[in-house]
């Protein structure tokens, strides 16, 4: 059966733009979460969180998976679990409930994103027509995060919370009805190991969770306590027993020689911070504009809108410099502008006008943010053997993902500590909601000022167009 190869990315570039909306769409439903499922303010970034490290902890399974599998087999298979893990997120009724539903839709999404990178990699030959079809996809996701900030505004206020669960639920079920007559299946043919490494991604994503947790639970019991002291060693001990695991493994997730490699090390760690730097500010700004400066769901959608545009412009600015002046200077730049936005952040109160205190740091934020990433995506593979690309973009992305639940984890953690202490020193409540948000964003900082000192070590390579094209999207 032929197949148009436009129908195809139809099909896929929609699956990914649910999956990059639903990350920023709920982070304007927080407060209305926690008021009614009695989320504490330690426990609500599982709402974030659960969703990143399933996501992340199974992306390169998700990969693996579609080449032994069958990519349509393993993108289908995820869009079901994701579609049907946001109807449950949406009817659910405690706080753990909305939690599991969404690890299960980070899992669904990690899967179908996986296979779909791969299915339009093998759909389009390299050149004209696959730059084409990537830029169209990486466009549609960056759209999908700018857009999700209002629709989830709109959403709350109309309808509820619940409602930006429901949303995917529609769009799910057509694209599965898409998927058979739409994308071709394919799947890897050679005669090497054909065996999953599930054991890998356990391993790995429960050695980031035990972390977390012992993170989360520092801040009422105390860093001295059994059950933080207990979740912290027993992270270490999973993430020795993956790395074991990874190097014992015929078919590894992560190939640990990829590590020999200095510039993939310290590209992906660049996005690891720069992933923890944006969901920190995200979720933290979410909640000081609806809790501290008592703004609507809508109205927190739309004061994020220009942060949304500027990272659009950023990083369509980034791939016209890059072939000019090098990956390098790129990104020093755009980490300094990001920078700039985090600390003019950092000095905002709640009676403060958003025009002069909020406006130019989202719009500074946004701006530098794709500056960072795109050039860190480009070194990190720019020392990798042709053969190990596509493990090599799956840690990456992968570090992206982990980086932003770790560096969401510390931070928020911090920040409700400010907050706290701050109610206990007798502040009023939209005061402490200052304190910790200030005191979270002067943190988010310091990722930042780290992005910056390894940006000005990275490697300097001056990229083609076409480079450019397909790794930025990739």
């Amino acid at each position: 059966m032929r197949r148009s190869p436009w129908a195809t990315l139809v099909v896929l570039a929609l699956a990914q733009f649910m999956v990059v909306l639903d990350v920023t769409i709920v982070n304007v439903a927080l407060p209305d979460m926690q008021a009614d499922l009695g989320f504490s303010s330690d426990d609500l970034q599982w709402v974030i969180s659960a969703y990143t490290l399933a996501f992340g902890g199974f992306l390169l399974l998700g990969g693996r998976l579609g080449d032994v599998l069958g990519r349509r087999r393993v993108f289908a298979g995820g869009l079901a679990i994701f579609t049907a893990a946001s109807l449950v997120g949406g009817l659910a009724t405690s706080q753990w409930f909305l939690v599991g539903a969404r690890s299960v839709q980070g899992f669904g999404g990690a899967l179908m994103s996986a296979a779909a990178l791969s299915i339009l990699t093998v759909t389009y030959a390299a050149g004209r027509e696959r730059n084409i079809a990537m830029g169209i996809w990486g466009g549609l996701a960056g759209l999908g995060g700018t857009l999700g900030v209002v629709a989830g505004g709109v959403l709350v206020d109309v309808a509820g919370w619940e409602w930006v669960f429901f949303v995917n639920v529609p769009i799910g079920v057509v694209l599965l009805l898409l998927t058979p007559s739409t994308v071709a299946d394919s799947r890897v043919t050679s005669d090497g190991p054909r065996s999953f490494d599930v054991a890998g991604a356990a391993l790995g994503t429960g050695a980031v969770l035990a972390v977390i947790y012992g993170v989360i639970r520092a801040e009422p019991l105390g860093w001295g306590s059994a059950e933080v002291i207990g979740s912290l060693v027993a992270g270490i001990l999973l993430l020795a027993l993956f790395l074991l695991t990874e190097s014992r493994s015929a078919a590894p997730l992560v190939p640990l020689r990829l590590f020999r490699s200095r510039t993939l090390s310290r590209s992906t760690l660049v996005l690891a911070l720069n992933g923890g730097a944006f969901l920190a500010m995200f979720f933290l700004t979410a909640i000081f504009l609806q809790q501290g400066k008592g703004l609507s769901a809508l109205e927190t959608g739309l004061e994020f809108l220009p942060m949304g545009i500027a990272a659009i412009v950023g990083a369509m600015v980034a791939t016209q410099v890059l072939p000019r002046i090098g990956t390098r200077p790129t990104q020093v730049v755009s980490a300094v502008v990001s920078l700039l936005g985090l600390l003019l952040l950092s000095r905002a109160s709640a009676d403060g006008s958003y025009v002069t205190e909020l406006l130019p740091g989202l719009v500074l934020y946004g701006a530098g943010i794709m500056g960072v990433g795109v050039p860190a995506q480009i070194t990190a593979l720019s020392e990798v053997a042709h053969e190990d690309a596509g493990a090599a973009s799956g840690v990456i992305n992968t570090g992206y993902q982990v980086g932003g639940a770790l560096g969401l984890a510390v931070i928020s953690t911090l920040a409700t500590s400010a907050t706290t202490s701050a109610l206990t020193g007798g502040a009023s409540v939209q005061a402490a909601l200052t304190d910790g948000f200030q005191r979270g964003l002067l943190l988010t900082a310091v990722l930042g000022g780290a992005i910056l000192v390894l940006a000005a070590l990275s490697r300097q390579l001056v990229p083609s167009p076409d480079e450019i094209a397909e790794l930025a999207a990739a």
